[in-house]
């Protein structure tokens, strides 16, 4: 298993909280990968917040063939942040780490920002196929106010290894993995957490619904619909498929990846409703077990776990800063004094939700809907 570790916040923090709540849950990754992903940035990015980040890893030819395509495309740079790498045992440095803002190319300063996210996709896409074949050139994540990091190793030894105590690397989400590798060959693009167009999302267990769920999701034809090294992929993309594509609230993810019963759906008030998406979007239910943590363009933070509920969850904190982490253990290191009492342990039927700031805490129950757990 994986161990995730999630923080929502009303002032900026570093990712160091993750890695030591990560720490403490040690036991459930061994060590072969972190991945983070930070969503409202802080630091210095936090004038940057209306121009693209490119974030990714680049050999030096690589950066070449970056920046040679980016100035083809008509993106000026703006801003680069790359991390003060320090030499830690066992973990293999790559030429370049970076996350880099730019200016829109000028015919798209003025266009709706719907025409700038397909420009940021497919700019994401052709960079990652152009460096696929050697990994010179690695890319993550492209859209404003996101930076995604990624590498093997060890979390702790890995945040020593960026400098992250000591930089000043910021933001108000963070999403942080521990990896527990259960492939024969370790691929940066299977490390959670994933990200597409806004949305990010990470998961503990077993995609077990993977195929007809990818092949659902790639005859949709959007070309971001693709990748998956990893069968975890699949969940950020059905929350993209479900509140970005078909405009649904964000609840009703929960209803997409585990349907009800057609006598649990009788008792909903929006059952007609709840029963043609169930009939539609079949091919979207998951077989787990899976933890799901993940966020939304507007910064709704959320929990969700699947109908066998066999991977542990905790959300819990105080009012402006709320924790979603693998295990209690997670949650009291980053935030230890709280009412415990109000902490919650999603089950098969249960969605948490987390306003952004973090200021109120829902849940929303399949069968018995809306509960306020902190406001």
């Amino acid at each position: 298993m994986c161990r995730l570790s999630a923080i929502t916040s009303s002032e900026y923090f570093s990712p160091v909280e993750n890695i030591l709540s990560l720490e403490t849950m040690k036991e459930g990754h061994d060590g072969s990968g972190m991945g983070l992903v930070l969503k409202d940035l802080g630091g210095e990015f936090e004038g940057l917040k209306e121009y693209p980040v490119l974030s990714g890893i680049c050999s030096k030819g690589g950066m070449q063939v970056l920046d040679d395509y980016m100035d083809q495309k008509g993106f000026k740079l703006k801003h680069i942040w790359t991390p003060k790498v320090k030499p830690v045992k066992g973990i293999q440095p790559r030429d370049y780490y970076f996350a880099r803002a730019y200016e829109y190319p000028p015919g798209f300063r003025e266009k709706p920002f719907a025409d700038k996210e397909e420009l940021l996709l497919a700019t994401r896409l052709k960079l990652r196929k152009m460096g696929e074949q050697d990994e010179s050139i690695i890319v993550f994540s492209f859209y404003p106010d996101v930076i995604t990091l990624k590498e093997v190793g060890d979390p702790m030894e890995l945040g020593e290894f960026f400098g992250l105590g000591t930089d000043n690397l910021r933001a108000r989400i963070i999403l942080a993995q521990g990896r527990q590798n259960t492939n024969y060959a370790i691929n940066l693009y299977a490390c959670h957490p994933f990200f597409i167009q806004g949305f990010g999302s990470m998961t503990n267990g077993e995609n077990t619904a993977f195929v007809p769920i990818r092949e659902y999701l790639m005859s949709r034809n959007f070309p971001g619909y693709t990748g998956y090294n990893s069968d975890s992929e699949v969940f950020t993309h059905i929350l993209h498929y479900s509140c970005h594509t078909l405009g649904y609230p964000l609840n009703y993810y929960k209803d997409v990846i585990t349907p009800l019963k057609a006598s649990e759906i009788e008792g909903r008030q929006d059952g007609e409703a709840v029963a043609l998406m169930k009939m539609a979007l079949r091919p979207l239910c998951i077989d787990g077990p899976n933890c799901v943590i993940g966020f939304t363009p507007d910064g709704y933070t959320f929990m969700v776990q699947d109908a066998k509920k066999l991977r542990p969850g905790i959300v819990g904190g105080v009012s402006g800063k709320i924790g979603f982490m693998s295990e209690e253990c997670g949650l009291d290191s980053t935030i230890p004094k709280r009412d415990r009492s109000l902490d919650v342990t999603p089950m098969k039927y249960d969605m948490v939700i987390v306003s952004p700031g973090a200021k109120e805490v829902k849940v929303w129950n399949q069968l018995q809907g809306w509960t306020t757990i902190m406001n």
